[in-house]
Order: structure tokens, then C-alpha cells, then sequence
């Protein structure tokens, strides 16, 4: 199943805080064989930082810089621009993934090899601190 190739897609605009988060819950997929293309749209603060320092850690992750804001839909579509892989996937940069996601996705598309969209489940999960 390694054979699949998912492109991550990740907009971000002024989300030093919660980048990290987004970017481990992709790095620790059980299913490994993807690119992570975080697309910063213009960010004010610390983002684009956050994300260099990652890279530094892991390769599959790519930084694309936007030279003028653009908006979170025109944003996904300069990172499928830049996708090399038969399969997308999107996150959104103050999201996280269960750990097993993309495995799950790259099983759907194997299996049904003729269907053109997957979707996934989505839970959402409150704390009292929030």
C-alpha cells in the first residue's frame, strides 16, 4: 500500500500556536508515504518560523510562501499546485488527525481505484480550558 503517495495540503495564516499540533498529528501517521506542503498565506506572526523548524526534523515537510495574501481557497490551490502524489489530502492548520487517517485513506482509494472523491469522518473534542 506504500505506493500511494498523499499530498497534504495545509493553508496557514497567523497560526504560530497551533501549527506544530497540525504538523505532528500529520508526521505521526501510521501510514508514512506522503509530502506535507504548508502554504503560508501572508502570515503576521511567528508561523512561518514554527514551520522551518519542523523542516529541520523531517524532509517530506515543503513550506510554500505566498507573496500577497490570497485567501484560504485560493491558498489550497497553490498547494495542489505544488502535489506530486495520486492521492490529496487537506488539513487545516489549527486541525489534528487521528493517527491512523491517512492509512485509512490511501486503503479507500485502493480499493475503490475508480471512485474520484473520499471524505472522512470528523469528531470535534471540547476541553473546559478552551
Amino acid at each position: 500500500m506504500n505506493s500511494c503517495l498523499v499530498s497534504v495540503i495545509m493553508p496557514a495564516y497567523n497560526v504560530e500556536k497551533l501549527i506544530s499540533d497540525s504538523i505532528e498529528s500529520v508526521l505521526s501517521q501510521t501510514y508514512t508515504n506522503f509530502e506535507l506542503i504548508v502554504i503560508d498565506d501572508c502570515s503576521k506572526d511567528q508561523t512561518v518560523k514554527v514551520v522551518e523548524s519542523l523542516i529541520l526534523k523531517d524532509h517530506r515537510i515543503k513550506l510554500v510562501k505566498n507573496i500577497k495574501n490570497k485567501g484560504v481557497a485560493e491558498t489550497r490551490n497553490v498547494g495542489l499546485d505544488q502535489a506530486k502524489g495520486n492521492v490529496v489530502a487537506f488539513l487545516d492548520s489549527d486541525d489534528r488527525w487521528v493517527e491512523n487517517k491517512l492509512e485509512k485513506q490511501c486503503f479507500g482509494s485502493i480499493k475503490y481505484p475508480k471512485m474520484s472523491k473520499l471524505s472522512s469522518f470528523k469528531s470535534f473534542l471540547y476541553s473546559s480550558n478552551s
